[in-house]
């Protein structure tokens, strides 16, 4: 090639990066948005960071991290990695570096990062420079994991899946008609016409496989399932991952899922998953569980194990709920789990499951908490397991071992999200560090260090100060914990939020706080729609209690709600709300109104019939209305079958069920008095939007006053910013209208 071609070759180059960096949208990073009287208002709410994933780097000295930041003008957002120091109580501390676009920040070593981009890996050095593509799928990674020698990569993609909603006809590709033939054909927001696989890359031969090629199930589990459901082992020669091998109405109706074990080295699973140890020792098949068959040729007359090639060895103990989000301990010996023990109860205690890969053995080592664990990490003695958990409604950091022997660590007012060891500096040894991401009431989430000797911490401090530039110009309100007596004689839990500048001597108007779930904590949570910090800056006291049906109280505590859906529960918000009105003198009770989400949205439909004049309005968001519709309408028909018990159209149905359906909201419309606003999104296939217009519809044609917020675009949340701010912005003008005029 001659010079001139060569530089017309250049000259071309430069101008398509020029065309390429021109359609790239502007990059959205941290915002300063005006606040005005030190008031949180939504448009301040959506300009906060939100930090994300996060990783130490392998000498335990920096962590990178995500934040996410909005452009509520553009409608859109994006997220931008940054690298600090792990330990900043030195007096001259470098700021966190921000290193460009990206998520889900990965070290190889401590110069090298990995990250998402577009639906690619790549990797970078940590000052954001030496880019380099390492995977080639069109955008369609949805999750990586290297393995521990770096010379293989697990990826997520999806795969078609038409088991259920049949391929459009070839010589009809506009026609939008989908032929459906089993349940499970939308989940969350989505038609299931595709599936998450696993994918084992090797990085030097460009060869990818998929674990569960050929097998119609899913891995991670939707809708909510990510990366963490699949682990490496040390050694890199087996990934451990989460899978429920079942499909339809067999899916729908279970909560079944298992951790299974796959072998790297010897490659395919040909036509089967696995097998469980019952199978191999027994020659029989429990339910859920996929024989060696192929083409109908197992041998009936030898044992399964005799005849099976799996390379996939079971690790369960044909434990029925929910396994998942297993971690193998540093040394390869242990894998640990997250394991619920009923099948199809989503709310079942979460117990920290230990497998011995050389005994054989399983034992759970978290028998003493009395809640479940929600993440959790191994120490690097391969005895000690780092766990977090909700206990009287703030989630706090825990201590186990193989022996079972559980300690509190912690006991702040907030909430602890998530957690991660910082390794060891090299050839030394001390107290054992975490960085964990951290949250309550008034501070959305950032990271800190914490220092462990024993069963004691011996520092916490802050490491990321994401928003510390817009909380310094906020005025805050603050939170207390109140007990009060339930009607069945028991203590029940209830946090009070009250507003910046509080004045005890001020009447406030108030808020019944309805939680969802139905069994989620009411724990120190920050939430970017359901903000307590934003509600107490707009003027108002909430009242948020800890009812029946609720974690960190103790499993019968839990257990309470399901299929008593409108008893005791019912009465613990009244009771709650009675006593704040009788005994907090600067609790307006005549200016009272009642909100809430999915259960708690069901909540206010239900209160809106039974509340005695006690409120003066009502929010549902994504509330059930009508229990027999939703019962057939929803996509995970194992949760109806828990909380109901029954279903509708059986005579003979239990009495439980027939308490569940004869007390549906929609049967109380007649007593309906109070305005309601009703909100619902369009793509919610958890909790129908035809369940929201039917409240609304009951409403208005009792000649109720009545608004719907309808969203086309959202989900069971809301997500979208520009749809963000116009719900909070609503959700204050229905109050201020009811309460404050």
């Amino acid at each position: 090639m001659n010079k001139a071609t060569l530089g017309l070759v250049i000259a071309a180059m430069a101008i398509t990066e020029a065309c390429n960096k021109a359609d790239e949208p502007e990059l959205i990073g941290r915002q300063h948005p005006k606040i005005e009287d030190g008031r949180l208002t939504p448009e301040v709410l959506w300009a906060m960071g939100r930090i994300g994933s996060y990783s130490v780097s392998p000498d335990g000295k920096q962590v990178a991290y995500q934040v996410s930041y909005y452009s509520v003008e553009e409608n859109r957002s994006n997220t931008v990695i940054y690298v600090g120091q792990v330990d900043n109580s030195q007096e001259k501390t470098a700021e966190p570096t921000m290193l460009g676009l990206g998520s889900d920040p990965t070290w190889l070593d401590n110069e090298t990062l990995a990250f998402a981009q577009k639906g690619e890996v790549w990797t970078m050095n940590t000052n954001g420079k030496a880019r380099k593509q390492l995977t080639r799928t069109d955008g369609e990674v949805e999750g990586f994991l290297f393995s521990p020698d770096q010379k293989k990569i697990i990826i997520i993609k999806q795969v078609p899946f038409h088991n259920i909603i049949k391929e459009r006809p070839a010589d009809l590709p506009q026609s939008t008609g989908r032929l459906i033939t089993d349940l499970m054909y939308r989940h969350w927001d989505h038609y299931v016409e595709s599936i998450p696989h696993p994918f084992v890359l090797d990085l030097q031969s460009g060869e990818q496989h998929d674990i569960l090629e050929g097998e119609p199930y899913e891995c991670p589990m939707e809708p909510f399932g990510g990366i963490e459901q699949l682990a490496w082992s040390p050694d890199s020669k087996h990934v451990a991952f989460t899978c429920r091998t079942k499909t339809g109405l067999a899916y729908s109706i279970s909560t079944d899922s298992d951790i299974f074990l796959y072998d790297v080295e010897s490659g395919s699973l040909d036509n089967t998953l696995n097998l469980c140890k019952e199978c191999s020792e027994f020659g029989v098949v429990p339910d859920g569980c996929l024989p060696y068959e192929v083409d109908n040729k197992l041998d009936p007359t030898k044992t399964l194990k005799d005849q099976c090639p799996n390379t996939a060895e079971d690790l369960k103990d044909r434990n029925v709920g929910y396994d998942q989000n297993p971690k193998f301990s540093p040394d390869g010996r242990y894998v640990a789990w997250l394991s619920m023990q009923r099948d199809g109860y989503e709310s079942d205690r979460q117990r920290l499951c230990v497998y011995d890969l050389e005994a054989g053995t399983k034992q759970y080592v978290t028998e003493t908490f009395d809640s479940g664990v929600d993440d959790f990490c191994w120490a690097p003695d391969n005895y000690t397991i780092y766990y977090l958990g909700v206990w009287h409604a703030t989630e706090n950091l825990y201590r186990t071992n193989l022996k079972g022997e559980v300690a509190q660590l912690t006991d702040y007012q907030a909430d602890f999200g998530s957690l991660q060891i910082v390794p060891s500096d090299a050839g030394k040894t001390g107290d054992t560090r975490l960085v964990l991401e951290r949250h309550d009431y008034m501070h959305p989430a950032d990271l800190y260090l914490c220092k462990v000797d024993g069963n004691s911490v011996v520092d916490i401090r802050q490491i990321t100060h994401e928003n510390d530039h817009i909380l310094s110009h906020l005025d805050a309100g603050s939170s207390e914990a109140r007990w009060i007596k339930t009607t069945t004689g028991e203590d029940m839990h209830y946090w009070i939020i009250k507003p910046p500048h509080f004045n005890p001597a001020q009447k406030y108007p108030t808020l019944l706080f309805c939680e969802g779930g139905p069994q989620s904590p009411v724990s120190q949570f920050w939430s970017y729609r359901w903000n307590f910090m934003i509600m107490a800056s707009q003027g108002y006291v909430i009242i948020a209690p800890n009812r029946h049906g609720l974690p960190g109280f103790g499993q019968e505590w839990l257990e309470e709600i399901s299929g008593d859906w409108t008893g005791q529960c019912m009465q613990d918000y009244l009771a709650a709300i009675d006593d704040a009105a009788a005994n907090l003198p600067y609790v307006d009770g005549d200016h009272m109104g009642a909100v809430g989400a999915s259960f708690g949205g069901f909540s206010v439909y239900y209160l809106a019939g039974h509340h005695n004049g006690r409120f003066k309005c009502f929010i549902a968001h994504d509330g059930a209305f009508n229990l027999e519709a939703m019962y057939t309408e929803t996509e995970e028909n194992w949760f109806s079958n828990w909380e109901y018990d029954d279903a509708y159209w059986n005579k003979d149905r239990t009495t439980r069920a027939a308490k569940t359906y004869d007390n549906s909201p929609h049967r109380f419309v007649d007593k309906w008095d109070t305005p309601i606003l009703c909100i619902h999104g369009e793509k919610d296939y958890r909790i129908n939007a035809t369940q929201g217009m039917s409240a609304f519809n009951a409403a208005r044609m009792r000649g109720i006053e009545a608004e719907l917020l309808i969203f086309p675009d959202e989900n069971h949340w809301v997500l979208h910013p520009q749809n963000g701010v116009l719900w909070q912005r609503t959700y204050f003008d229905w109050l201020d209208r009811w309460l404050k005029e």
